[in-house]
Parts: structure tokens; C-alpha cells; sequence
């Protein structure tokens, strides 16, 4: 374990200091400041030849801000003659950009893997993309890990067994069915219509919820319109208390309000995201720590042993 060194980014230092106590090591002393005009100043402080360095960081808001640091750290350490230097991003930015869905558009998620590539990455552990194929924009190894073990233990302790899970869209079922199965639960489907970025109407429940307790099961909460438009289709068809559950808690815009608001009785998130301050005051939203997971995950990967088997 001394060949292993860990650093963090500015963007969330304390899950990378909770993977640290996980593995009872030191995090890496770096300073990652700013010059007076805004450019990002980055100085390892230790000797870093030939070991196994990973950098902690979610590409959260500020989203560009936290990738350039993140490619400057990579670049230091490249250049500081670490032996192997992978990137750990437990929110992976960009994500939701990955196809053109216009004639002109970019795809972004791909560009940010080539950065990544390029400042020095060797190899990337990150947590629920919200597309799996985004593994195959990148040139080198990618382990995609997953909240569920997380998850499904706080569910499984805090709910009885008139439980029903929910998918908020056509595209999460695959997960919710996954989820129901090992819980025994029912499962139902939010039949969900988006106009436009950041607006969904949900439409249609498929699936009984009639006085069930529901969880609806997502990867990410961002403007929390299509979790907050789920909880009340829900409440509509007669369910009985409704819960929300997600790894990613982006919760921008009016999300906090939304939540506040809303018919759901909680949301239960990840620390892949550091809580902004309307959401910690927000006595709805509770966080479920991932670090134990990302801890293991690197230990697995210096010693080459098998990551996958974490979710067998």
C-alpha cells in the first residue's frame, strides 16, 4: 500500500479524505490555487516517482473549472514521472452529451475523454455514467462503478416489503428491473415526455403503485423536474408514500425547491457530488457515502485484482 498516492482537486475533497481513512493513507499534499487573473496554479508537494497515483475528482460545478484542474493534476503528475496516474471522477461531467441529437452539435463527452487521454490519464474510475457506452470514447481502461450495493442496503433497511420500484423514464428501466429483482419488489414505469433540455412532463404510470410504498430509482438529480413530475403521477394513481433515490445530486436551478415541494417524502443521493448549501438545509435530501466503494475499487486496481466482482 506505500506505492499508492492520493490527491485531490478542489471539487470534492471530502469524500476523497473519506477514500483516504478507508484506506488509512495521507492524502497527497498539492496546492491547487488560483493566480489574480483566474488561471488554475497546480504544485505536487511530494515525491511521486514511480507510484500509483490516483485524483480524486468530480467534474461537478463549476464544471470547467473542476476539469481543467483535474487536466492540469494529471499533467503534473505525468510530468512529476509518476509510474501510473489514474483519473478517479466520481461524476463524470459532459456525460449526458455523448451522441449529436442536431445537425451542428459536438459530442462532448467524447472531447473530454480525449482530454483526459491527453493530459495523462492512464487509466479512469468513475461512478454510474449516464451513458455505459461513454467507456468506449476513451483509449484507455475504464471501471464503471455502481451506487447499487450502496443503495440497495439502505432501501433493504429502511423499507418494508410493500415496496414498488419506479424507473422515471423508458431509459432506466433496465436499472429499476435489476433493483426489483434482488428486492423482491414490483416495478413501474413513468411514461415521460421532454419538450426541451431540462423540462420533462411525466405522463402515464405503467404498473400497479395502488397504496405501495414507491422508490424511483435514478442515476442522476439535476433540475429534479422529472423526479418531482414522477412523485405526483404517482401520487395520482394512488401510491402511498413515495421516495426517491439517485447517485448523482447535481440538484441545479430550482431543484431544491422543487424537492421541497413536491410529493416525495425523501431523496436519498451519493456524496459523488458535494451538496450545495440550499440542499444541506433541505431536510428531504439525505446522502449515502460511496467511499468504501471507490476505496476498494483502487486497491483492486493497483494490485490487479478484479473490480467487477464488487457487485457480484
Amino acid at each position: 500500500m506505500n506505492e499508492i498516492t492520493i490527491f485531490s482537486g478542489n471539487s470534492n475533497p471530502d469524500l476523497a479524505e473519506k477514500i483516504c481513512h478507508y484506506l488509512e493513507l495521507p492524502l497527497g499534499g498539492a496546492k491547487v490555487k488560483r493566480f489574480s487573473d483566474g488561471e488554475i496554479q497546480i504544485e505536487i508537494d511530494e515525491n511521486i516517482r514511480s507510484r500509483d497515483v490516483f485524483v480524486v475528482q468530480s467534474t461537478c460545478a463549476p464544471v470547467n473549472d473542476n476539469l481543467v484542474e483535474m487536466l492540469l493534476m494529471l499533467d503534473a503528475c505525468k510530468r512529476s514521472s509518476a509510474w501510473r496516474v489514474t483519473a478517479v471522477i466520481p461524476y463524470f461531467g459532459y456525460a449526458r452529451q455523448d451522441k449529436k441529437v442536431a445537425p451542428r452539435v459536438p459530442i462532448s463527452a467524447r472531447l473530454v475523454a480525449d482530454m483526459l487521454t491527453a493530459a495523462g490519464a492512464d487509466r479512469v474510475i468513475t461512478m454510474d455514467l449516464h451513458a455505459g457506452q461513454i467507456q468506449g470514447f476513451f483509449n484507455v481502461p475504464v471501471d464503471n462503478l455502481f451506487a447499487t450495493p450502496v443503495i440497495l442496503e439502505y432501501i433493504r433497511k429502511n423499507f418494508n416489503d410493500d415496496l414498488v420500484i419506479v424507473s422515471p423514464d423508458a431509459g432506466g428501466v433496465e436499472r429499476a428491473r435489476a433493483f426489483a429483482k434482488r428486492l423482491g419488489a414490483g416495478l413501474a414505469i413513468i411514461d415521460k415526455r421532454r419538450d426541451m433540455p431540462n423540462v420533462a412532463k411525466a405522463m402515464a404510470v405503467i404498473g400497479d403503485v395502488k397504496d405501495k410504498t414507491a422508490v424511483i430509482l435514478d442515476d442522476m438529480a439535476d433540475t429534479a423536474g422529472t423526479l418531482t413530475e414522477a412523485a405526483g403521477a404517482l401520487m395520482r394513481n394512488g401510491a402511498k408514500e413515495i421516495h426517491a433515490c439517485c447517485t448523482h445530486p447535481v440538484l441545479s436551478g430550482p431543484a431544491v425547491q422543487r424537492i421541497t415541494d413536491s410529493e416525495l417524502k425523501s431523496l436519498v443521493a451519493t456524496d459523488t457530488i458535494p451538496l450545495n448549501e440550499g440542499a444541506r438545509a433541505c431536510h428531504k435530501i439525505r446522502v449515502l457515502t460511496i467511499s468504501e466503494l471507490f476505496g476498494e475499487a483502487i486497491i483492486r486496481s493497483h494490485r490487479g485484482d478484479s473490480v467487477t466482482s464488487l457487485f457480484v
